[in-house]
């Protein structure tokens, strides 16, 4: 087996990602893959647990699958793991609470069962890829314009010091500074901050941004794009 170099280029914004996706189901992965196409993430597919193996050093995170033709899944899994802190997001229609548990204790950093939406997993993809690869110092501390971000201790300081925000305002301020310049739409927000399935009325979002500009003493750091979203301005 291929010696696999720990993954520490992540970057937190999911875009550009190079996935791999392991599925030996032509009707699931086929789809599956054009979805993440779509979405901005490049994609390399493997069908079975030596391919994987094989092909883990050259991507950023893995979708496993745990039913493959040659070897479990979570023999993959524990292979991976052992080699290198890549993220894995295990994909399966193994729903049973024992089955996640072992998943997640062989170093899986997300467990999603199937059938799943694309718009779930995108979401999922992002969050695992926040958690572990930081766009920040080996502190975790990360620059925008007049503002400092803390990602460890999750606190903001500007100028005069400490900001105090709710723990939704610290998670939009960090997901809009994720990739500072740049628009990130209403439904990333939604489905990253709060949740893929939240039925909640989406003027909450309106409200913490108006809130998080109001504690951030200056209106024009968010900016809104009308019908599109929102973009954190990434200089000073």
């Amino acid at each position: 087996m291929a010696k696999l170099t720990p993954v520490s280029h992540l970057v937190v914004h999911a875009e550009g990602m190079h996935l791999l996706v392991v599925e030996d189901d032509d009707a699931v992965a086929e789809p599956l893959v054009e979805a993440l196409q779509r979405a901005g993430f490049t994609t390399t597919r493997a069908a079975t647990g030596a391919d994987a193996l094989g092909r883990a050093a050259e991507a950023d995170l893995v979708l496993l699958d745990l039913g493959l033709p040659d070897m479990d899944g979570s023999e993959v899994c524990r292979a991976l793991r052992m080699e290198s802190q890549i993220p894995i997001i295990v994909v399966t229609a193994r729903g049973d609470e024992s089955e996640r548990v072992l998943g997640l204790e062989l170093g899986a950093d997300d467990y999603v069962v199937k059938p799943f939406g694309t718009r779930e997993l995108i979401a999922r993809i992002r969050a695992v890829a926040r958690r572990t690869g930081p766009p920040a110092d080996a502190d975790g501390i990360q620059h925008v314009g007049p503002f400092t971000i803390d990602r460890r201790r999750r606190r903001v300081t500007g100028d005069d010091g400490e900001i105090a925000l709710t723990p939704k305002e610290f998670d939009l301020f960090a997901l809009l500074a994720d990739d500072a310049g740049s628009v990130v739409t209403r439904e990333q927000i939604m489905d990253e901050v709060w949740d893929p399935h939240w039925y909640g009325p989406t003027k909450t979002l309106d409200v913490h941004v108006a809130s998080l500009r109001k504690k951030l003493h200056d209106p024009g750091m968010i900016e809104t794009i009308r019908s599109v979203g929102f973009r954190l301005r990434d200089e000073p």
